[in-house]
């Protein structure tokens, strides 16, 4: 049957434009991932009835994977499936595809289709929750590929689910929320969705409520980033995510990857402790693939330090281009001052000038300039094929003493003083520290994106200050910038 689900589904993408199924997030999975998130689900040999939620149900074809699942379980008898679909172009192939497989099916099953909105339908029960009194129904199992779309922070949704919204939101982690409400104690979730919400701000209110609620149990990761909505042209990291509804932490998580939905039956698999996966302080999720990859976070679990911790904070650059053309130059002029870009950062160091267009600001708006004091710069972007994610320079007020003031364009990170004054020793120690091979694997581990972001820098484990400067003292003695000095000076301080 999922055959034919998959050929009607195929029919359907040919005959509906894309942009149409856009407006609903709408990306099919295909045969082979449906099979492998239909057999991630513990499913006891006692169970005789069974309730399935697939919300965003699209064409059916999660339900039909999970439904041949339970053909195979000799005593499940009863299946209760309710699915959410409110886009009417796909809602008469959904229900053909259905009664089909009901039509077929050796087992007593029970479908509704509920075409209210999955989300806003269940606003009052989702937020009376802690009062214990909601109506809504409970499901055993619930399988889903939510639609991937951002709204805006009024939309009915994110009004609806507030409690884990945060800025502009977007659906899929709205429905991953709602998903585990509408779970029994101890019922699977399985969900194919973006690796984003795993770190940053952005989605803290997510994952706390979703980590605390429930527990992961396995992560799988495509490599790929391309070949898993082959049909769509879907640029995203993806992952599988099963989830239990339950109070109790698991000592382990199996993580496994494959490069694509083609090769499932040749898996890379690990399992990794839970509090390796899952941070206390910011319900941060670290996708590690390999034994090395684990190796990296215990050393750095060692450290109880952050950048706040001891003084510092990483910033964004201030200058947006587009929005202050105005006071851009191409040249020194009377009043002008130094604008600093990702091109500046060279070998360890901040070059300048390196007559590039737009190198000088003329303004005296006092968010758009900064002290001239020492720093480490970081770019904010690099290329995903490139060797490092954090490339960093030093940069030395004492360079340029004609300058009281500076800005950094907004693509450029810099560390810079809270409380603590960055000497020199500091910053050739977070030098260190940022150009070591340790620690950008620690950032691949922790974020897939080529974006450094400065909210999750600043929540990094780092040692202490007095360790820094030592490092930093150390490295400026031996006057080797490379990364493979850095990791000779970190080595020691890792043991």
């Amino acid at each position: 049957m999922l055959d034919h689900f998959i050929k009607q589904t195929m029919k359907y993408i040919d005959s509906m434009p894309k942009k149409e199924r856009k407006k609903y997030g709408q990306f099919f999975t295909s045969k082979e991932t449906a099979r492998f998130m239909a057999g991630l689900y513990t499913i006891p040999e006692s169970m005789k009835k069974v309730c399935i939620l697939d919300a965003g149900a699209g064409s059916g074809i999660l339900s039909c994977a999970l439904l041949e699942r339970l053909e195979q379980i000799c005593s499940v008898r009863t299946i209760e499936l309710t699915c959410y679909e409110n886009d009417n172009n796909i809602l008469e192939l959904l229900k053909e595809n259905l009664q089909s497989y009901q039509a077929n099916s050796k087992k007593d099953i029970q479908i509704q289709i509920i075409t209210d909105n999955y989300i806003t339908s269940q606003s009052l029960d989702f937020n009376n929750r802690l009062e214990d009194n909601f109506n809504s129904k409970k499901y055993d199992f619930i399988i889903g590929n939510p639609p991937y779309m951002k709204i805006s922070k009024d939309a009915p949704e994110a009004i609806t689910m507030s409690k884990v919204c945060y800025g502009t939101p977007n659906l899929y982690f709205i429905f991953a929320a709602m998903g585990l409400f509408n779970l029994n104690k101890d019922g699977e979730m399985v969900y194919i969705i973006p690796r984003s919400w795993t770190s940053g701000a952005y989605f803290k209110r997510f994952r706390q409520y979703f980590l605390t609620e429930g527990k992961l149990e396995y992560i799988h990761l495509f490599i790929s980033r391309n070949k898993i909505f082959e049909k769509e042209n879907v640029l995203q990291e993806t992952m599988i995510i099963k989830v239990k509804k339950t109070n109790k932490v698991p000592e382990e998580i199996t993580i496994t990857s494959s490069q694509s939905n083609h090769d499932f039956d040749s898996l890379t698999s690990l399992n990794v402790p839970y509090s390796l996966v899952v941070s206390k302080h910011d319900y941060y999720v670290y996708l590690v693939t390999d034994k090395k990859e684990v190796s990296v976070l215990r050393r750095l679990q060692k450290f109880d330090k952050t950048l706040p911790d001891i003084g510092l904070k990483m910033k964004t650059g201030l200058i947006v281009e587009f929005r202050n053309r105005e006071i851009l130059r191409d040249y020194a002029e009377e009043g002008a001052i130094p604008l600093f870009y990702s091109q500046h950062i060279k070998q360890g160091e901040v070059k300048f000038p390196i007559q590039k267009e737009h190198e000088y600001i003329v303004t005296n708006q006092r968010g758009l300039i900064q002290e001239n004091r020492n720093y480490l710069f970081v770019k904010r972007f690099t290329a995903k094929e490139e060797h490092r994610r954090l490339q960093c320079g030093v940069y030395l007020s004492k360079r340029y003493p004609q300058y009281k003031k500076i800005s950094t364009q907004n693509k450029v990170n810099f560390i810079d003083e809270l409380t603590t004054k960055m000497s020199e020793y500091l910053v050739y120690g977070l030098y260190v520290i940022f150009n070591s091979t340790l620690y950008d694997e620690y950032y691949r581990i922790l974020n897939g994106s080529t974006q450094v972001n400065s909210t999750e820098i600043n929540a990094m484990p780092i040692p202490d200050l007095k360790n820094i400067q030592k490092m930093g003292e150390k490295l400026m003695k031996s006057k080797d910038m490379s990364e493979g000095n850095c990791d000779i000076i970190l080595e020691e301080y890792c043991e």
